[in-house]
């Protein structure tokens, strides 16, 4: 079983300690102590195998419970790791002096305590192995004096080769300080022989801070005739190369007791040392990039704000978000968006100075911590020229593309007082950025959270709304202008909210999409409509094509054509009854994949418009290479089209250009005769709004299919008496 100590006056640093410890191994067990006199009384009957204690306590410090523990004999030289925030070299040395190992700057990185723990305990056992060593060379040393001198020089040369052995360097050192034997690894690092060595300045070919700390811990111990207690230390060897090493002085006795010698025993811990700082770089920094990341930038925050508590400063918190970045990714690869991202990262790290920071969060997410802040203006106009760096160009594998950013901006001390509060809340910024069309940036304000308690509550609202059957589809005629018949019907989404009545989509959809709500939604809305269609058809009514909306989502995470086909074979509707309206957003930035499964539906027989046609940026090469049967023109046009000249040049170009592709085009939004009249005269084939009629529930719509079938078999007996006249 392997016992640490830990001591500090406060409860929740010992049980984070605690904790940590217990994670080091198995087998470890874990005395804590809130006094370091219950802990050094602890210690008077017990060895603990590692020791770790806070420096600033109020019975005594760190260094005093040190210089204490180390006048117990048998815990002369257990590991003691000395916690402090104290940054100043002189509490350091003072704790060395007093018998320190180690030391860990608070607040204490998690991952480095686990690490450097294992180590000094992994050491500890090292120790323990080359102190019975030593025993053993002891014991034989005086067996050997009891020899004949020829004995005793074959045994010492016997030694020599057991010593040199050991992985380690070891050498002796007189009172005088001159070298009374060194191994071959010692001579090694100071590139001499052990024969040079011998008789000469044991320090020598150090510099003169290592030789003077050397000596003054020789001294130490043929003082107290006790092992010093093992610690760490970084030292460069005769060609500058830096090695870290386990050092530990112990004395040589003679047989009456006296020290006459020092063993000074260095184990290399280089690898050791180089692995540690991998996990932590590991750890703390993007795989890509190769920036801090979020656990980095969690930590940074904290000191940040610790060092604000005592000076008064404040800093800024930007949170950046790409805009349409799953567009880069989806048209070009991965490969080319980690590149952009890179060329990016390169770029923010162009904009800071000084302390601030920059991070990467995750996928297309960036953080930068803009330290002594004066002013929100001046967080305000750093968040502008990031807003702008991003706006730039980027020229990458031969293609230029652009993108934009989103980006929330936080202070401290007045929008949390802790990482996860300021993140949480540059992050509401951020989508609110996202909100305004991207490519902006937004202060946060308690106004976003009060929206976005809104957002969670209309969540759980809406999800209950799909498990009780709350939602409805309207439906809208869709009529032909050359006959004025019912020839499409637009599906259209409703909630029967309860407390509000029936609430339009524009409502909840957004909330939908940004919760991820809207994959089980649209999934609804197309086997509702399948069904109502082969319900019409089965009271015998003559059935317009329905329109239903497929949101660009769908495509990105669905199998669109497998959830078409299915909802068509579970109704027994024919494929001709069913239409899919997608934006013009699919059309200019959608995959190959995309490609594939707009072929695939239409081959199917299924017909498809680009709604709100005109409001983007389509081109002749997308709409032929989607091979689309229907442009919509959006209500927009269509709205002021008798008194802007502009949107009558515009109409009369969609209509012009549906003709050359032969496709057909419907008008939105059309509410008066004189637009209707216009429309037909243009060439529009079809329109719908309320004009010809509002969106209604299924019965409404099924009513007014009844009416145009009456009023068609009217017409159909009048011309049939007209014909019988005639014939008489």
């Amino acid at each position: 079983m392997t016992t640490i100590v830990i001591v500090d006056d406060r409860a929740i640093n010992r049980s984070i300690f605690e904790k940590l410890a217990l994670a080091v191994d198995a087998s470890v067990k874990v005395q804590c102590f809130a006094s370091p006199i219950d802990a050094l009384e602890y210690m008077e009957s017990n060895v603990p195998d590692l020791i770790i204690t806070d420096y600033s306590m109020p019975e005594m410090d760190g260094a005093d419970l040190t210089q204490k523990v180390r006048a117990l004999e048998h815990c002369s030289d257990v590991p003691i790791v000395v916690i402090t925030v104290f940054t100043d070299r002189s509490f350091r040395i003072r704790a060395l002096e007093a018998g320190a190992t180690d030391f860990l700057q608070s607040p204490v990185d998690h991952n480095e305590f686990v690490s450097r723990a294992r180590n000094l305990l992994a050491l500890r056992e090292e120790q323990n192995a080359v102190k019975r060593h030593a025993r053993f060379l002891e014991q034989e040393l005086v067996n050997v004096e009891q020899q004949s001198k020829e004995a005793l020089r074959d045994s010492r040369e016997q030694l020599a080769q057991v010593i040199d052995s050991v992985p380690a360097m070891i050498t002796t050192s007189t009172r005088d300080g001159l070298c009374a034997f060194s191994n071959a690894a010692w001579a090694r690092f100071l590139n001499s022989t052990t024969a040079e060595l011998v008789g000469e300045d044991t320090y020598g070919k150090f510099d003169k801070f290592t030789r003077e700390r050397n000596r003054r811990l020789d001294r130490k111990v043929f003082i107290t005739g006790r092992a010093l207690p093992p610690y760490e230390i970084e030292q460069r060897n005769y060609a500058g190369d830096i090695f870290h090493f386990i050092v530990t002085k112990s004395p040589l006795l003679d047989v009456e007791g006296n020290t006459t010698h020092v063993v000074t025993t260095a184990t290399n811990i280089s690898d050791r040392k180089r692995a540690e700082a991998h996990l932590l770089h590991i750890a703390h920094h993007d795989a890509l990039t190769g920036l801090p990341n979020r656990t980095m930038l969690g930590e940074r925050i904290d000191e940040e704000i610790f060092q604000c508590r005592n000076s008064g400063r404040s800093f800024a918190l930007h949170f950046i978000d790409l805009d349409r970045f799953k567009s880069i990714n989806d048209a070009l690869g991965h490969r080319t968006g980690d590149r952009l991202l890179e060329v990016l990262a390169e770029r923010l790290l162009r904009c800071v100075d000084g302390s601030d920071l920059v991070a990467r969060l995750g996928g297309d997410e960036f953080a930068i911590l803009q330290t002594d802040l004066k002013s929100s203006e001046e967080a305000m106009r750093f968040a502008q020229h990031l807003v702008s760096v991003v706006e730039e160009p980027f020229h990458i594998s031969g293609k230029e593309l652009q993108t934009s950013a989103s980006v929330g901006i936080t202070k401290y001390p007045e929008d949390g007082l802790n990482s996860e509060e300021l993140l949480r809340c540059a992050d509401m910024a951020m989508y609110q950025s996202k909100a305004d069309g991207g490519n902006t940036f937004h202060l946060f304000s308690t106004k976003m959270d009060h929206h976005v308690k809104e957002t969670v509550a209309l969540e759980a609202e809406l999800r209950n709304a799909i498990e009780h059957d709350q939602l409805e589809l309207f439906y809208q005629p869709q009529i032909d202008l050359r006959t004025n018949e019912i020839v499409g019907a637009e599906a259209l989404l409703r909630w029967n909210r309860p407390d509000y009545g029936v609430v339009a989509p524009n409502v909840f959809l957004g909330t939908a999409e940004e919760v991820g709500l809207i994959l089980p939604i649209g999934e609804w809305v197309i086997f509702a409509a399948c069904q109502q269609a082969k319900k019409w058809m089965d009271m015998g009514l003559e059935t317009p094509r329905i329109a239903v909306n497929i949101s660009p989502t769908q495509f990105r995470k669905q199998n669109v054509p497998q959830l078409l086909k299915d909802a068509l074979v579970s109704c027994s509707l024919p494929a001709d009854k069913l239409e899919i309206e997608i934006t013009e957003n699919i059309v200019l930035h959608g995959s190959d994949a995309t490609v594939r499964d707009l072929r695939e539906i239409r081959e199917m027989g299924i017909a498809i418009s680009i709604d709100d046609f005109g409001t983007g940026y389509s081109s002749l090469a997308y709409l032929s290479r989607y091979s689309v049967d229907c442009l919509k023109i959006d209500r927009c046009f269509t709205r002021d089209m008798m008194t802007d000249p502009n949107n009558t040049v515009i109409i009369k170009a969609i209509v012009g250009l549906g003709k050359s592709l032969d496709l057909s085009i419907i008008a939105e939004g059309v509410e008066t005769r004189e637009q209707a009249e216009y429309l037909k005269d243009a060439g529009c084939e079809m329109a719908q709004g309320y004009l010809f009629g509002k969106p209604v529930p299924a019965e409404d719509f099924a009513r007014l299919l009844e009416e145009q079938s009456s009023n068609l078999q009217g017409h159909s007996q009048q011309r049939a008496l007209a014909g019988a006249e005639f014939e008489l």
